[in-house]
């Protein structure tokens, strides 16, 4: 097996119009099939994507011998059940962030992949693509000295009662959309787990979903994190990370697009804040979900761990519990 064959589970439109696409173009990785609960909308799917099969429901999609993993961006009610059914069914799964609804779902969840000696990733994208490898790399070289804090804010607008991130049922809400790619590259830059959680979250109150939440975190050492997140808001999204001798500012940090060079800001000496000395880090365009794809099925055919292991991301869910449940 020289690469591997990935079955969509739902038509949802990040997959239509981001992931698709770029498990396409990513290495060893083919697309060989993808499913709806409405064959009509499957098939029109697949030959909009050139896709070779097409499935009228789940249960057929993980039923595919020819199907060796699945890409799940089903709603994040759906990702617990959903994940086990595949897993069970003998295939690996990538499924879209969050992973679970809570961390005692995505615990289910990883021990459902390790009876089933099936590999489990959660899709946040982000973290392979080159301007954050850098960063990273940046941040455990001690380019900036000590890490001391870390600063994100992540944002849109939508107000769409009937929108899936809207409904409360279907574990919408800014946390869960987005605010955990701010709790996620918090853990990520400390490489650790935070020790102490305050949170302020403001909630729509017809629709019961949090719409402004801000958190505080506490890392071991002192080092400190802090964001908001919001689905009522200007879209904007920032990171500025901080160190005793110089901070990194991510230009784009999340919805990095695919087709245009990005950079990283890196401050350190001089006299700021006048005349601080900054160097740009240019990178060439670059897909993160192509990348991440690419990771996971490199994952499965060497036989290697996945990029991050599921513990991450359990471990990722209980710090989004701790902030709901506080607030």
């Amino acid at each position: 097996m020289d690469h591997v064959r990935w079955g969509i589970l739902s038509t949802a439109d990040i997959g239509i119009r981001k992931v698709i696409p770029a498990i396409q173009r990513a290495d060893a990785c083919e697309v060989v099939a993808i499913a709806s609960r409405d064959a009509d909308r499957a098939a029109a799917a697949a030959a909009q994507l050139g896709i070779a099969t097409s499935h009228g429901s789940y249960e057929a999609l993980l039923a595919d011998d020819d199907v060796d993993a699945i890409y799940l961006p089903l709603p994040n009610d759906l990702h617990a059940t959903w994940t086990s059914r595949a897993l069970a069914a003998g295939k690996h799964v990538l499924c879209e962030k969050p992973l679970a609804l809570s961390a005692v779902q995505a615990e289910a969840m990883a021990t459902a992949a390790a009876d089933a000696g099936r590999k489990l990733g959660e899709a946040f994208m982000y973290r392979h693509h080159p301007t954050w490898v850098e960063a990273v790399r940046l941040v455990r070289d001690g380019e900036i000295g000590d890490l001391q804090a870390v600063q994100s804010w992540f944002s849109y607008f939508n107000d769409d009662p009937g929108n899936i991130r809207n409904r409360a049922e279907n574990g919408g809400g800014a946390m869960m959309d987005i605010g955990c790619y701010n709790v996620h590259l918090s853990r990520l830059l400390f490489a650790a787990e935070p020790t102490d959680i305050h949170a302020v979250v403001r909630r729509d109150p017809e629709l019961g979903i949090d719409t402004l939440s801000s958190a505080a975190l506490t890392f071991p050492g002192g080092g400190q994190a802090s964001f908001t997140c919001s689905t009522r808001a200007e879209p904007d999204q920032r990171v500025h990370i901080v160190g005793t001798r110089g901070r990194i500012d991510i230009e784009i940090p999340f919805n990095i697009p695919p087709d245009r060079e990005t950079r990283i800001t890196v401050t350190a000496g001089g006299d700021p804040p006048v005349a601080p000395d900054t160097e740009v880090h240019t990178f060439a365009p670059a897909d993160a979900y192509a990348l991440q794809a690419t990771a996971f099925a490199r994952a499965i055919l060497d036989g290697t761990p996945t990029p991050a292991p599921i513990e991450d991301a359990i471990a990722n869910m209980r710090v989004i519990d701790t902030i709901l449940g506080a607030a």
